[in-house]
């Protein structure tokens, strides 16, 4: 007796994988040379890629005395399967120079994100993208005779949004700063 292979019974290798999950971790480390290297390590040994990395100087810690410029705060933004990320985790707390690592997906955290984006703009054009950079609530940061400049701040979506508006017109330059968050409440991020 023959069978045939339906989609429902189809081997799990021929099916589309899902779409990895967005992943954002914040760590707070020691504000020394070296750091960044050793965090960046633990990801690629993994083969976890970072999609975006913001680095400051973090000017408060809670339950750690400390002074201005001892502690920087690094916010990354990674896909990826989940197992390996709380791994990966584990590992970060484990360097000497971190003093925590948060993985902050679902949880109730502010995020924002800037981008600026130089538009090729005929003068023809300019009160449509000047339109589109008003409802975005993008400020205008420079005028050429050919093209303008919009700084946008937002979450990812609103910032994907206003970039693909724009694009029909001529994206000359792009540049997108990575996610930074911060837990609501009196959660520490």
């Amino acid at each position: 007796m023959a069978t045939t292979a339906t989609a429902s019974t189809a081997p799990a290798a021929m099916l589309p994988a899902p779409p990895a999950q967005l992943h954002t971790i914040s760590l707070l480390v020691a504000n020394k040379p070296g750091v960044l290297v050793r965090v960046a390590l633990v990801f690629a040994r993994r083969g976890y890629n970072i999609e975006s990395l913001v680095v400051s100087p973090a000017l408060s810690v809670v339950g750690v005395e400390s002074t201005a410029g001892q502690f920087s705060r690094m916010t990354i933004t990674c896909s990826g399967d989940v197992e390996t990320l709380e791994q990966i985790i584990k590992q970060l707390e484990k360097l000497i120079d971190v003093v925590h690592a948060i993985d902050h997906t679902g949880q109730a955290v502010i995020e924002t994100e800037v981008a600026l984006v130089k538009v090729k703009v005929p003068i023809e054009a300019r009160t449509t993208v000047l339109q589109i950079a008003e409802h975005y609530r993008g400020r205008i940061v420079d005028y050429g005779t050919d093209s303008i400049i919009v700084r946008v701040v937002g979450d990812s979506a609103k910032l994907d949004a206003f970039i693909n508006l724009v694009m029909p017109f001529g994206i000359i330059e792009l540049v997108r700063s990575g996610k930074i968050i911060m837990s609501r409440g009196l959660e520490e991020t």
